[in-house]
């Protein structure tokens, strides 16, 4: 048994002082007990850590490399033409050392464990490799390498636009029929029970309507009976018209009428739809996997808050491009894209009480549901998946526990986050991942290799 001392900790029956968490040797939480004796360091604020619902780790490494103007208009359609010119570059070394460093970065940030929505499959051109789960093997490494909880999504990717439009440049590295994609998610489940712990999922991830069809939509529940089922829906306003002009419905609208959507599934995005879309999907008891970063830096548009939490909708985040990796930042941009919008103060919150507790307690639901994960509580028997803030931070000065967490998403500077474990691995202490130094330079090696190409 691991002990873990918190000043304060966030139960599921709300805050309690001097708490000690007891975790079991197979990574789950043992017991909780309430009035242990006081310590005075560690300094801790403990609660559940979240999970990252939807991430493409490669892009971490365009971080910086997208916001320079060119001429006319930017927006996420040349943003991809620059993100499918810059994984022809990627090799799976490369991959796997920019996958290690952004996951080392995610536990930093205080998330226990990621959705890795994978599909980089191919060499350049779209030969396959020798090993068809070469890439995704690359991922486990690097997530094996950090300590984080994975959910590895093989995503399947056979056309380049809706009505089947053929798949080019970039894109051919994604290419799989259902043949060959069955191939693929078999050989990566089989890896994943060699190479990661226990905690580890495997499920799959049609990567949107405009690069699938719906014959194999409406396969692949039959397929794959089992595992969490991810799928981008109504990120952008073409995607909702091409979809809409080659199926006669929206995107989400089809998804909905057509399918069999339940809480298995994620609707990464969702950032265009009507009332009756965002009522729908809320009823459906799907995910709605929000990545509010990267939704702003792509210019997406804010996703339709208010509505869809009164209809009892579940949400969770996610890093997406990892252009900035920060649980706080992620949420606190979620907030303020609907109070821009609304012209309206604390809306993410369907009664009164504290806007930071309310989100955090919806992103730990929505997250394990998501990753099929059985984490997001402080109570025995979940995976001890733990977040510990620095209570002597200046950001809690004058706060009470029940601020605490508007002090952090709202106020705390970058540093607040002081431990992280995954299923009980204590992978960050005060403040810095234990294996930052080598996974670091195995970064930095891969980025000056790829300087030499791009």
């Amino acid at each position: 048994m691991t002990a873990v001392f918190a000043r304060h900790a966030l139960l599921p029956g709300g805050w309690a002082e001097n708490v000690e968490i007891e975790i079991a040797d197979d990574g789950t939480i043992a017991a909780i007990r309430t009035g242990a004796q006081a310590r005075t360091d560690p300094a801790r604020i403990v609660m559940a850590a979240p999970a990252n619902l939807h991430s493409h780790t490669f892009q971490r490494a365009m971080a910086g490399m997208t916001e320079h103007r060119a001429e006319g208009r930017d927006n996420f359609w040349s943003w991809r033409s620059l993100m499918y010119r810059f994984l022809d570059h990627l090799t799976p070394e490369e991959i796997e050392a920019i996958a290690a460093f952004a996951f080392v970065e995610m536990l930093e940030a205080g998330f226990a464990a990621c959705a890795e929505f994978h599909y980089v499959h191919h060499r350049p051109g779209g030969e396959p490799y020798a090993n068809l789960a070469e890439t995704s093997e690359r991922i486990m490494a690097a997530a094996g390498a950090a300590g984080v909880g994975l959910t590895h999504l093989p995503v399947l990717y056979t056309y380049g636009g809706a009505d089947g439009q053929p798949l080019a440049g970039g894109q051919l590295r994604f290419g799989c029929d259902l043949d060959r994609f069955a191939r693929l998610v078999e050989d990566a489940g089989a890896a994943l029970g060699r190479m990661l712990p226990r905690d580890a999922r495997l499920g799959i991830a049609p990567h949107s309507l405009r690069a699938t069809t719906p014959e194999q939509l409406g396969r692949l529940g039959a397929m794959f009976a089992q595992g969490p089922i991810h799928i981008h829906a109504a990120e952008q306003p073409k995607e909702v018209e091409d979809v809409e002009a080659w199926l006669g419905a929206r995107p989400v609208e089809w998804l909905l009428g057509q399918l069999d959507i339940g809480p298995r599934w994620c609707f990464i995005h969702s950032t265009h739809m009507t009332s009756a879309e965002t009522e729908g999907l809320a009823r459906s008891g799907a995910v709605a996997g929000l990545c509010p970063i990267t939704e702003a830096n792509l210019g997406d548009g804010p996703f339709n808050g208010p509505a869809y939490l009164a209809a009892g909708g579940a949400i969770g985040i996610g890093s997406d491009s990892n252009v900035q990796i920060s649980v706080a930042a992620e949420l606190r941009q979620m907030e303020y894209s609907q109070r821009l919008r609304d012209l309206a103060r604390n809306v993410m919150l369907t009664g009164p009480g504290s806007v930071g507790e309310g989100l955090y307690a919806r992103i730990l639901a929505g997250g394990a549901q998501a990753l099929a994960r059985p984490s997001g509580a402080l109570e025995p028997g979940k995976l001890a998946d733990l977040v510990a803030l620095d209570a002597e931070d200046i950001a809690f000065a004058g706060l009470r526990p029940a601020q605490f967490l508007d002090g952090w998403i709202f106020g705390g500077a970058a540093g607040v986050v002081r431990d992280v474990w995954s299923a009980g691995r204590h992978m960050v202490r005060d403040g810095r991942h234990v294996a930052r130094d080598g996974v670091e330079l195995a970064y930095r090696r891969a980025m000056a290799g790829l300087l030499e190409r791009i």
